[in-house]
């Protein structure tokens, strides 16, 4: 068995990668049903997402918390310095998440 893949081998890699998921055809054809879709049922498209979202600010939510609970920990391996630098940052995430909690959650 050969170490090269095949010119078939090595698209298909590529396409499972994520490099090139469509062709440009079928690219624009995409675009084109989702902005149909988008303008003849916009409450659908809303929908949809709304639940995109939702699933970032789960995310976004569960890394701010992982963050919060590794903070003593940088502050005593790192210093006080890089604690503090973390904590305040921490602390501008919380505040902009607040602000804009309908749209994380």
């Amino acid at each position: 068995m050969s170490r090269h893949r095949s010119g078939y081998a090595r698209r298909t890699a590529e396409h499972v990668r994520g490099r090139h998921m469509l062709s440009k055809e079928d690219q624009r054809r995409f675009e084109q049903i989702t902005r149909n879709l988008r303008e003849s049922d916009p409450a659908f498209f809303a929908r949809l997402d709304h639940r995109a979202k939702g699933h970032r600010g789960r995310w976004l939510m569960l890394l701010t918390i992982v963050l919060w609970a590794a903070l003593p920990a940088t502050t005593v391996l790192a210093g006080p310095m890089a604690g503090a630098i973390c904590a305040v940052v921490l602390v501008a995430n919380a505040v902009v998440m607040w602000r804009f909690r309908r749209r994380w959650l």
